[in-house]
């Protein structure tokens, strides 16, 4: 299920948006103020609608302000139709944009053409996401909040293993396995228990009580793309 964000003051188009998008599979939070956009934004978002229009201010603000902190899809939702406002909007990096007042059947088809060309461009890179964490395979590069992570080749084996398995419970044998000699050692299980706890203090806001990758007593380990 892609999630997005939808930031618009105007209550009956959202609840409109909403409504018409959670019945297409998607799931659909909303902020009516750049405010409330600012403190529901995270890595989670597959795409963000954006009204140009808000009570505190233009979207433009908070294009900018996402855009400085990942790549997630923007799609400007306007009554705005001059084509300087349109021109502006794409030249800036929005990813379309769309004027009120419009068919919700063509929003979901611009949603889904958006995310077709993410999907594709993100393969070609081999970007993973969850929350502020990401990792680009092609680099072998890790990222917190777009801050580069300096961790070892195999705790960035197993962050890779957890973000390309998420919200799945992975037993300790299938992560020993998979770490098995990847600098060249014998990994056993108190040397997992000392790189998962390397991994934490590096990826977590707070490791002696992580909330991304949690511990399943007496199983293993699931790295969790949800916020609490």
């Amino acid at each position: 299920m892609k999630k997005i964000l939808l930031i618009e003051d105007d209550e009956n188009i959202s609840f409109g948006i909403k409504t018409y998008l959670e019945k297409k599979n998607f799931k659909v939070e909303i902020g009516d103020t750049l405010a409330k956009g600012k403190e529901k934004f995270n890595l989670s978002y597959d795409l963000i609608i954006l009204d140009m229009n808000l009570p505190d201010g233009i979207g433009y603000e908070f294009f900018s302000f996402v855009k400085s902190k990942s790549h997630i899809p923007i799609i400007f939702l306007t009554v705005r139709d001059e084509d300087e406002e349109i021109v502006k909007g794409l030249d800036l990096g929005a990813d379309d944009y769309i004027t009120k007042p419009f068919k919700l059947s063509i929003l979901e088809s611009r949603i889904n053409t958006v995310l077709r060309r993410v999907k594709r461009d993100n393969t070609s890179e081999d970007i993973l996401f969850c929350k502020d964490l990401k990792l680009i395979k092609s680099q072998t590069k890790a990222f917190k909040n777009n801050e580069e992570i300096n961790i070892t080749g195999r705790e960035y084996k197993l962050l890779e293993m957890f973000m390309e398995n998420q919200n799945q419970t992975l037993t300790r044998e299938f992560i020993l396995e998979r770490l098995w000699d990847i600098e060249g050692d014998f990994v056993n299980d108190n040397t997992l228990t000392v790189t998962i706890k390397r991994l934490r203090e590096k990826v977590e806001d707070n490791w002696s009580r992580p909330m991304i990758i949690k511990t399943i007593r007496g199983i293993g380990y699931r790295m969790e793309s949800e916020y609490e």
